[in-house]
Order: structure tokens, then sequence, then C-alpha cells
């Protein structure tokens, strides 16, 4: 029978008030639960609530919503890793990696990760808690974690919406965590989707810096480089072409040559192209000879599936969003994913430079909504009226001063245990693979970390996890990693 422990410490200030008075500030519920993994049964804790931001002065800012995953048949505790597990957006929940890839629980849904009736969730026999202790956080205006404000003050958007100041109240939060649970003796790792790939490169920096805080592992899924992402620039729409060869080997519609390849044979293939003939090329802009801008044009239709005269009426800078519109125009008429081009959404006309949605990601909260909040307040036992935000109000985002991928680079740096590992889909559309192997090149511009830093890849989109086979072999790739690195290899010196 689960036991069910509730504690609720901390009354409001007289001079606080949080934006939505059900939001409690402090507050643990206790469940105990078991999931078999690796055909082994776990027993685990699961510790839902909401622990307070406190500013410097020890004023509370916000308070945060989060789920800690431990294992209770554990004697020794020190040598037991901890992952902090975010997700991205800006202002997206935890609730994507909770309840889909590394928690103890994930949804009922198709083996490619398409929504299937009814609803809910089922245990996930291959989650990480076999090997780790996890907590989900989710920040500021995610799931039910809300800033606190006086009554005649308004929200201090710039304490907690950007690239430095998000690092930074989520490194303090991640201290009183720590202290709270006990836990700085143990392996530490941040994992982060999407957007949280630059949360984990800049949270790296902060918590070693200003917490003295020292990880083992930084892990990216997916991740979201600002310094690549949406620039439109030579570089960008250079780095993310062989995404469009995989997506159209998916779809069936490369040349029969290539067609009949496996993709990962495709691949590296593609990959020399747009580095060295597609980025030199566009580098060189209306100087380049119409030769050499008519060779390149027919080798990226070769790889891509889509027309020459395409490519050229675009100067060679096709944006992925004109792809996923148009790959199928000529076929099907069917739009492509963004976040995972495997999903296949109808527009109101054929016609137009890029899809009306995105049918990947209405697929997603489809089938995650109804699981997360059934979950929340009938398993987890945590009760409340207020609304579980999916994706949360944290516009606009301060994107200046971005140094992650440098800070992360420091953080290696001044820390000889701390390993990298990136997991990428090669259908995802929004944050594609090879832009992923870019930036960890630009991380180790030195090339001197090239044996702490790891990529793999999987045939899914942004999230790998929701199709069968890749939940098994991402989760598998996170425990080999885990253990490679909080493994006693002794001092921590060059």
């Amino acid at each position: 029978m689960k036991k069910i422990i509730l504690l609720v410490a901390f009354l409001y200030s007289i001079n606080i008030i949080s934006q939505d008075k059900r939001v409690p500030l402090d507050t643990i519920v206790t469940t105990s639960n078991s999931v078999t993994i690796k055909g082994k049964k776990v027993q685990y804790k699961a510790q839902t609530g909401m622990q307070p931001v406190f500013d410097a002065n020890g004023v509370t800012k916000a308070t945060l919503f989060y789920t800690y995953y431990y294992r209770t048949d554990i004697t020794n505790r020190e040598k037991r890793p901890l992952i902090m597990s975010f997700n991205g957006g800006p202002g997206s929940a935890s609730v994507w990696m909770h309840i889909a890839y590394t928690g103890p629980k994930t949804l009922k849904i198709d083996e490619e990760g398409n929504p299937i009736q009814p609803y809910g969730i089922k245990d996930n026999p291959h989650s990480i808690l076999d090997v780790a202790d996890i907590v989900f956080i989710n920040p500021v205006n995610t799931a039910y974690s809300r800033p606190i404000v006086a009554p005649e003050k308004k929200v201090d958007t710039k304490y907690f919406f950007g690239i430095n100041a998000d690092a930074k109240y989520l490194a303090d939060w991640l201290n009183v965590f720590v202290t709270r649970n006990n836990r700085w003796s143990s392996p530490k790792y941040i994992i982060g989707e999407s957007y949280g790939g630059t949360r984990v490169m800049q949270l790296a920096h902060e918590l070693q810096n200003n917490q003295w805080m020292y990880l083992n592992g930084v892990i990216m899924v997916s991740p979201a480089d600002y310094q690549l992402l949406r620039t439109k620039s030579s570089e960008d729409y250079a780095i993310n072409f062989p995404y469009f060869t995989a997506a159209a080997w998916y779809h069936k519609m490369l040349p029969q040559k290539l067609q009949q390849k496996d993709l990962l044979d495709i691949l590296p293939e593609t990959e020399q192209f747009a580095i060295n003939s597609l980025l030199p090329a566009l580098a060189k802009g209306g100087y380049i000879s119409e030769t050499e801008r008519n060779n390149v044009a027919e080798k990226m239709t070769y790889y891509s599936g889509i027309k020459k005269d395409v490519f050229l009426k675009h100067n060679l800078e096709v944006p992925n969003s004109y792809f996923w519109k148009e790959l199928l125009r000529d076929t099907s008429g069917k739009t492509i994913g963004r976040l995972d081009s495997r999903y296949l959404g109808i527009d109101r006309r054929e016609t137009g430079t890029k899809p009306d949605y995105s049918p990947e990601l209405v697929s997603w909260l489809h089938s995650f909504t109804p699981a997360i909040n059934y979950y929340v307040q009938n398993v987890l036992k945590f009760k409340t009226d207020v609304k579980y935000n999916m994706f949360g109000a944290v516009r606009p985002w301060d994107f200046s001063n971005n140094n992650a991928r440098e800070n992360l680079r420091k953080a290696m740096s001044q820390n000889p245990y701390l390993k990298i590992l990136v997991q990428s889909g090669y259908y995802d559309g929004a944050t594609t693979y090879a832009a992923a192997k870019y930036t960890m090149g630009k991380i180790d511009p030195s090339g001197k970390f090239k044996d702490r830093l790891f990529f793999k890849g999987y045939r899914s989109g942004h999230m790998m996890y929701l199709r069968k086979e890749d939940l098994e072999k991402s989760n598998e790739d996170l425990r080999i990693f885990i253990k490679n690195s909080s493994e006693n290899v002794g001092a921590a010196k060059y």
C-alpha cells in the first residue's frame, strides 16, 4: 500500500503572495511504488511537491514544482548518481522526459509514439532508475511552478526569463534541493532537452563557479544551440542540410541509388557535402560562379529529393520550414513534422512557404496532457486545482550575452571528471542532429576533450524515446554513460 506523507511548511509572509493563492510554497507528498527494469524489481519512493526559490537575502521569489524518484533498497547513497532533469522551450514543463523517457512510468502510446485511447501511463521497463535517482524540475510558469510577488508588485521577469537569469536561479534552487536531500556526496548529472541543452550548458558553469557543485556529466537531448539555431547564417543553412537527406530517405523521396542504401550509410556522405561543398558555396554569396552554383544545386537535389529549381530560386538557402512544406507537395500534398518529420500534416492549401501547424506537437500534446494530469493527481497524490502548464508564459526571453558553449568548455576545463553526452534523432528538423555535432565541435575547438564528448543518434525525431526501439536504446546509452562517468578513476587532475 502506498504511504502518503504530507508536510506543509512555510506560512505565507504578510508582504508576499503567490500569483495563484492555490499554489503552496513548500509542500511534499511522498508515495511508494515499484517498477521492473531489465527484468529486476526496483523499489522506489516518489517525492512530489513545491520548493521555494530564495534570493540572496532569503526572500522567496518563486516556488517550483518537482518530482524526485529514489530507490529505497540502496544502503550507500554516496555512490548513487543523481540526475537533475530539465526540458526546454523555453517555457516547457518537465513532463516530456518525466513520463516518456527516464522516469519509472511511460505513456500508453503505439510503438512509433502515436497517441492511443484510452490515454494513460504504464510502467517503464527501460527507466534509468535502476542505476540513478532522478529529480524532474519545472522552471517558473511551467507545470505548477509560479513566481511569488508582493501585492503591489509585478513579476520580476528579468530574474527568471533569460539564458543567464534562468541558470542562476535554477542553480540556487538545486543547491537547496541537494542540501535538503543530503546528496552532496553523490555523483551528479544534469540533463536537458531542446532549449534545455542551452540551459544545462550554462547551468554547468553556474553550478561549478557559484554553487561549487561539481558534476560528473552533462547530457543534452536534441539540444538547441542559439548561437547557430535560426541565425540564417551560411553555417545555419549548411549544417542543417543532412537532416534534409534523413527526412527524404524516410519518406522514400531520394534517388534510387541512395534510397536503396541504409540511412547510416548515406549520412556521412551528405555531412561531408554540407561541410566541404555547400558551406563554402554559401559563404561566397553573390560571388559564386554559375557553374559552381548549378553543381551545388544538383547535389542538393540528389541528397534531398527537392527540385533543383527550388534551391536556385532560394540562392541555395532553403529554410527548414520551407522543406517541411515542399518535400511531399507534389506527391501526397501533406506536410512533414518540424520536431519529428515522420509525422504528417494536412494544410488548408498545398501552396505556401511553411506548414500551418506542427503535426507531431499536437500529437504529443494529445497523449501527454491527459496522462500527466492523471498521474500527478492519482498516482503521485499531489492534489491541486491549479492548471498544469505544458507550456507557460516566459516571453520575452533574454537571449543576450549567450556564452553557453564557452561556459561549458570552461566547466570541462575546470573539472577533469566532467563528460558530455549528446543524443539526437535523425528526423528532428528543429534542432538537427548535424547541428548537435557542430555544437560539440564548437564547445571543444581545441579538440583536447574529444575523449570526453560522446554522440548518439536515433532513427526518430526530437523526442527519440517515443519510438519503442529507441526508448530502450537511448536509456541504455544513458545507463552506460552514467556508469562510465561515475566510476572512481582516480584523482581529478590532468
